[in-house]
């Protein structure tokens, strides 16, 4: 099966959650769909930290010049 894109992933991620949240869905039915949302979770959460990993931004020196500096989201490791 083929990598869905971020996207494809959210928004079965929303749709899984809205049919828990109905509270229509048999018990063996929920724990599927919740299983399912937890693997959409982490796959969205590695394409997240793989995105962040690619993001440098452009910074002015105080010389003037332009260097890359890596992008960093401010949380401790």
């Amino acid at each position: 099966m083929a990598e869905q894109s971020f996207e494809k992933s959210l928004e079965r991620l929303e749709k899984i959650v809205a049919e828990l949240e109905g509270g229509d869905l048999p018990l063996d039915e929920a724990l599927k769909r919740y299983e399912e949302g937890i693997k959409l979770v982490q796959g969205c959460s590695k394409k997240i930290e793989s995105a962040q990993k690619k993001v440098e931004l452009l910074t002015k020196t105080s010389g003037g010049k332009f260097q890359l500096k890596a992008f960093d989201d401010g949380e401790e490791k």
